[in-house]
């Protein structure tokens, strides 16, 4: 099954300050039909204005995954942490027993940016923060792994049964993706591009199961594809 979310038809808030759009049910939105996929609870496709952004705030018992499209973000949290991620890179956030941070837009420009929650397999458990570069440049024609529940992977670790995969397709180019028709994938691609032949336009979400094998197309424009595997 592929089931494609139009961008269009996507939970909106702007704030000034903060333009969203939400993939699931999400503060003032609620959709009972979009709720979550699978153990995939939140993706916000957020724009956030220059010198602005979310301040100190509580998380607990949710891995916080945020991949930065543009611009860049900087966190800040009760452990101590303090990090700048840019475009293309990505950090975690295991919220935990309570976790207070912040997110910054410190730059003049504009940041755009996924910011995606996935519900834990270890309530209760220590928090904890990281963040690493991942260069576009790596990843053409094929994915990347950028985060996942496996510590011994050489990429950010999660407390989820859940993988967070990133890739870049040049016009016309395509990848394959060999899937578990029993779990539950997302998609979201910057440009138009086919799976399994059902089209998709720009920053659609894209809820896929009972599928063992992914083929994605690009269409005459190169795009940029985040991929989250999950329970």
């Amino acid at each position: 099954m592929i089931d494609i979310r139009p961008f269009a038809s996507l939970g909106h808030a702007n704030h000034g300050w903060l333009d969203a759009r939400h993939h699931f049910s999400f503060a003032s939105y609620h959709d009972p039909d979009r709720m979550g996929w699978g153990k995939i609870r939140v993706w916000n496709d957020d724009r956030i204005a220059g010198q602005s952004g979310f301040p100190p705030h509580p998380h607990r018992d949710m891995e916080i995954v945020t991949y930065v499209r543009t611009g860049a973000i900087t966190h800040q949290d009760s452990m101590g942490n303090k990090g700048r991620t840019g475009a293309g890179d990505v950090q975690v956030m295991s919220a935990g027993t309570g976790v207070v941070h912040s997110e910054y837009n410190l730059e003049d420009e504009e940041t755009t940016l996924f910011q995606i929650w996935i519900e834990t397999d270890e309530r209760g458990a220590q928090p904890g923060w990281g963040q690493m570069p991942f260069p576009k440049e790596e990843r053409e024609g094929a994915f990347q792994l950028l985060a996942s529940g496996s510590e011994d992977d050489g990429a950010l670790t999660i407390k989820a049964d859940a993988t967070i995969h990133g890739a870049t397709l040049p016009p016309g180019g395509s990848i394959v993706h060999a899937a578990n028709p029993e779990r539950h994938l997302y998609l979201v691609s910057s440009a138009p591009v086919t799976i399994n032949g059902v089209e998709a336009g720009p920053r659609d979400g894209v809820a896929i199961t009972g599928e063992e094998r992914i083929e994605i197309v690009a269409g005459d424009e190169s795009a940029e594809l985040v991929l989250v595997d999950a329970a």
